[in-house]
């Protein structure tokens, strides 16, 4: 089992999760992140930190779609290691679903800001 990021993240990008990750499998795109599948050691300390809960068990139902978007996202994506601000309008996107299909991006984001 592994965790992995789902679309709730999308455009919410809070980053309470890659302060307390023990091993930085964390990558930043330019509106969510991904974990890192093969190099997250299943220690579930993240999960309970994400406010939108965007953080799920690869093995939860529907996780699947999500677990092949974290590989491919973490190819490419810079590696995040530190807390930053969340997007100024992050808390509008709180309640929004399907966000994948309306606001994805495959563009990397900044790890530093």
């Amino acid at each position: 089992m592994t965790y992995i990021v789902n679309d709730n993240c999308i455009k919410c990008k809070y980053t309470d999760c890659v302060e307390v990750c023990p091993v930085d499998c964390f990558y930043v795109g330019e509106n969510m992140l991904v974990i890192n599948p093969d190099e997250c050691i299943d220690c579930g300390v993240c999960e309970p930190e994400c406010p939108v809960d965007a953080i799920q068990a690869d093995t939860d139902p529907g996780a699947e779609k999500w677990l092949e978007l974290n590989k491919e996202m973490a190819d490419v994506w810079p590696n995040i290691t530190m807390k930053l601000d969340a997007p100024p309008d992050a808390d509008d996107y709180r309640e929004v679903k399907d966000k994948y299909e309306k606001f994805f991006s495959n563009e990397p984001g900044n790890p530093e800001k």
